[in-house]
């Protein structure tokens, strides 16, 4: 116990100085790449699953029916926006690093 408050002062003081430089670690080049492939097949699913649920849409709306396009429609627009927003956070985090 005596030991832990000995440190905890010595560390108050100010002696001990940490000198952190963050370093991108090996092989996050290739992650990265990755990462943009995969955004761009989740992009390109997005827009596909827009196009089809658009003319679901349309086509239920021409025959009177009800269905369950109109969250279909949702649900890809709410995909590619979260899509959209994670490039942009992994895009802040990899240029602060």
């Amino acid at each position: 116990m005596l030991h832990t408050v000995v440190d905890a002062a010595y560390l108050a003081q100010g002696a001990v100085n940490f000198d952190i430089n963050p370093e991108v670690p090996p092989g996050a080049n290739g992650l990265l790449k990755l990462l943009n492939w995969l955004l761009w097949g989740v992009t390109l699913a997005c827009v596909a699953a827009l196009i089809f649920s658009g003319g679901k849409f349309a086509w239920e709306k021409w025959q009177h029916g009800s269905g369950d396009s109109p969250k279909m429609l949702v649900g890809s627009l709410v995909g590619a926006i979260v899509a959209i927003s994670a490039n942009q956070i992994l895009g802040a985090v990899t240029s602060a690093a």
